[in-house]
């Protein structure tokens, strides 16, 4: 059964409402054109009947691979940039790699498309020692496909679920390319996390940041804040924000796209926030965007201790935010939902959650 756009929107605010019955879970924010969002990619290789090589997606806990010619949500330039792989690998006669037998050379390829430039990051992940033609490789991948700003190589020998291995070379440009939101600019290199739907995600923080009503004199924290998007989105209004982030990579790119921007505001500090938290400065605003897993007890602890006046929380996974969030019943009040649908065509929803300090 095939339903309409809106059919989904509506399903998702009755799941989302499912989850938090005695809150206002606002009408779903959508887009107006939901195809060709997805501007971070992942595709598996593999050989086709006719030996071929193709690329895709596996089939759920399975190693079969389901050809992807042109999905209907990824961006086009990321369809045109694996079709020319795949056609380059072809002639340069590289072997996709296989799960099962831990043999062959090509594993995976990461994309990531800045809205911006309209130019592409490439990860190409292999599962050998080295790439057999690597420079006549990244010659042809340039003639066809020039929008690719920067190609980077990575090797992953491990037996992992996980895309990208521990080691990288960057075959030709920077390593990584910028993106913007709302007028900010952004580094955004292989391990760095950035949202994968950039019309939605502008949306997403310009919703969060005007829920948060954040003032001139207030010190906020930005817990698991990856590269800085909203750390420094945050600091135009702020006096002070202060990012955490556990990832190394991710905060080296925040202290990059705070100087390239000029930010002084504010800093970055590589740490469990939670941890930090304990026995540091007061916060009056604090926004949390954590992985699908959720925030730990032990954040969430810091939180009723230093008595934020305000606690922003965003999630694409509300099962794990609903959980989070019974922590602080009695504490703060929940006083409204705002999903976002930064997923169309598919089940996941993000949800903005506005929590205030209860007075008495």
């Amino acid at each position: 059964m095939v339903c309409s756009y809106g059919e989904t929107l509506k399903a998702k605010k009755r799941y989302v409402q499912s989850l938090f019955s005695k809150v206002k879970v606002c009408d779903p924010i959508g887009m107006a054109e939901p195809y060709h969002y997805r501007h971070k990619i992942y595709a598996a290789f593999g050989k086709s009947r006719q030996g071929q090589i193709v690329a895709g997606m596996y089939e759920e806990n399975s190693h079969r691979l389901v050809r992807v010619v042109d999905c209907a949500i990824q961006h086009p330039l990321a369809n045109h940039i694996i079709t020319q792989i795949c056609h380059i690998a072809g002639r340069m006669e590289l072997t996709p790699y296989d799960e099962d037998r831990r043999q062959g050379i090509l594993r995976q390829v990461y994309i990531r498309i800045s809205k911006k430039t309209q130019t592409a990051l490439v990860v190409l992940v292999i599962g050998s020692r080295e790439l057999p033609g690597a420079r006549y490789f990244a010659r042809q991948l340039q003639q066809h496909c020039p929008q690719v700003e920067t190609l980077v190589l990575n090797w992953n020998h491990r037996r992992t679920s996980m895309v990208l291995g521990e080691r990288f070379k960057v075959l030709y440009g920077r390593g990584w390319i910028e993106d913007a939101i709302s007028g900010v600019l952004f580094r955004i290199s292989p391990l760095s996390f950035y949202q994968v739907n950039p019309e939605m995600t502008e949306v997403l923080y310009r919703t969060a940041l005007e829920m948060a009503d954040i003032h001139g004199d207030d010190h906020v924290l930005d817990a698991c804040c990856g590269i800085g998007t909203i750390s420094l989105l945050a600091a135009k209004k702020a006096q002070s924000v202060t990012g955490i982030e556990i990832n190394a990579d991710a905060i080296c790119d925040a202290r990059y796209n705070a100087r390239r921007n000029g930010i002084k505001n504010v800093k970055f500090i590589c740490a469990d926030a939670g941890h930090y938290m304990r026995g540091k400065a007061h916060y009056d605003v604090v926004v949390a965007d954590p992985p699908r897993s959720g925030l730990s007890a032990d954040f969430l602890r810091m939180v009723l201790k230093d008595k934020p006046r305000t606690f922003i929380y965003l999630s694409c996974n509300p099962l794990t935010q609903a959980r989070d969030l019974e922590m602080l019943k009695g504490y703060y009040h929940m006083q409204k939902i705002v999903p976002v649908d930064q997923f169309p065509w598919t089940e996941h929803v993000e949800c903005i959650a506005l929590i205030q300090r209860v007075k008495s």
